[in-house]
């Protein structure tokens, strides 16, 4: 009961922003810090802090029957996974559980789960790659654990996630382009019907081999501009990587593709604001009277999603900008900004041919360059250069890459084995 008390306590104390900005409201344990061990009062003996992941608790069983891992060839994204997965419970009464690395298998979850009812649940989308020697690398996992992390301590998980993936590591294809797609994922497990916090919950991490986005080479995306539906609005969810926020793209998607496009470009309020593009954020550039080329993207307020390669891309480009990490392809002049763009300035930069790149960013494509958007019953065209991706999007993507397979040392890529030596 103590623990309950102060858990009721904490969450009183939070205030109406703080509780939007947790991520995922409705999971109790966004709503108190835990700690790596219990704490009792000193005169009760009561629960007072509940404890937190802890990876030197870690139970490993290893799959006696692993499977027979397809040629890369054959690979299609999110349909492969490896021989074993991460699970950890949380629960109100107890805090974080023993972290435990075992085969990958179904989970046993009962009916009335609150994920199946009220849709709690969020996750990540993260990567591995594997260099000739071994050495096996992930792409800021802080981000990730940034972005998700509101009950738990991070880097005690991403100790986790590497242990996971060095296991699992002859699952990295080695084939240039290839890498283990990595999905964390939080779920309310509470065993009974009625909204409100979820008093059990599962975190539990899977992996997936996966190709090159673009296997034979870039094909520009054609988005329709939609005012018909709104991903995301002021106040809302948008901001957080929740699976909530996903599923009712399906139907737009399905629509778009009718009239012959690709994806959606998500509009939002009289002045048809730009914010993101299907499931990517979205970048601009424009060149100014001047000669400066300014790369635009949509602010993130509680609208769009703080993307790890949305902010990848906004480093890289202002390291350039300020002449400190020189990005080829990216013009001398640059200017990069987060703010507000409608419609409107994008339809009269290219009739007045300023408008130079529109891409979309994300960890399965990293860049995905766009060629048309229809809008108000016409096609506004942009130009993609003979490669398929203009010169912006082709240098933050080579750069990119570059950091993630090793080949560019960067405090972005974060080693998670010993490399070996001869």
């Amino acid at each position: 009961m103590a623990s309950l008390r102060s858990l009721a306590a904490s969450t009183r104390a939070l205030s109406r922003a703080a509780i939007r900005r947790t991520a995922l409201p409705a999971l109790t344990p966004i709503a108190t810090r835990a700690y790596r061990q219990p704490t009792r009062d000193v005169m009760t003996g009561e629960l007072i802090q509940l404890p937190d992941i802890d990876a030197s608790l870690l139970k490993v069983e290893k799959n006696t029957k692993p499977k027979t891992r397809p040629p890369s060839s054959k690979l299609v994204f999110g349909h492969t996974f490896t021989d074993h997965m991460l699970t950890i419970p949380w629960s109100t009464a107890t805090g974080w559980g023993t972290p435990e690395i075992k085969p990958y298998g179904p989970l046993e979850l009962d009916p009335s789960s609150t994920v199946f009812h009220y849709a709690f649940t969020l996750f990540e989308g993260m990567k591995a790659y594997r260099q000739e020697d071994g050495t096996v690398r992930l792409f800021r996992p802080d981000k990730n654990m940034a972005r998700m992390n509101k009950t738990f301590d991070g880097e005690q998980l991403t100790e986790l996630i590497k242990k996971l993936v060095v296991l699992d590591s002859e699952w990295i294809p080695k084939e240039k382009g290839y890498s283990l797609y990595i999905r964390p994922t939080l779920i309310g497990t509470q065993n009974a019907l009625g909204v409100g916090p979820s008093s059990d919950a599962l975190l539990f991490v899977i992996c997936s081999p996966v190709g090159p986005y673009y296997a034979s080479g870039f094909k520009p995306v054609q988005l329709l501009a939609t005012t018909k539906y709104v991903r995301a609005a002021p106040g809302g969810t948008g901001g957080y990587k929740l699976g909530a926020n996903y599923a009712p793209g399906v139907v737009p998607q399905a629509e778009a593709a009718k009239e012959g496009y690709s994806q959606n470009l998500w509009l939002l309020g009289d002045e048809h604001m730009l914010t993101e593009v299907g499931t990517m954020n979205l970048f601009v550039a424009i060149e100014q009277p001047d000669g400066t080329v300014e790369l635009v993207t949509p602010p993130l307020d509680d609208i769009v999603l703080p993307g790890v390669t949305r902010d990848s891309v906004l480093e890289l480009a202002r390291a350039h900008a300020r002449g400190e990490q020189k990005i080829p392809g990216l013009p001398e002049k640059l200017k990069v900004t987060e703010r507000k763009m409608v419609m409107k300035e994008l339809t009269e930069a290219e009739k007045n041919g300023t408008l130079r790149e529109v891409f979309g960013t994300g960890t399965a494509a990293i860049v995905s360059p766009v060629d048309k958007i229809g809008y108000e019953g016409r096609d506004i065209v942009i130009p993609t250069g003979p490669a398929g991706l203009g010169p912006i999007a082709k240098g933050v993507l080579d750069t990119i890459v570059g950091i993630q397979t090793g080949e560019i040392e960067h405090e972005w890529s974060v080693v998670a084995n010993e490399p070996k030596t001869a």
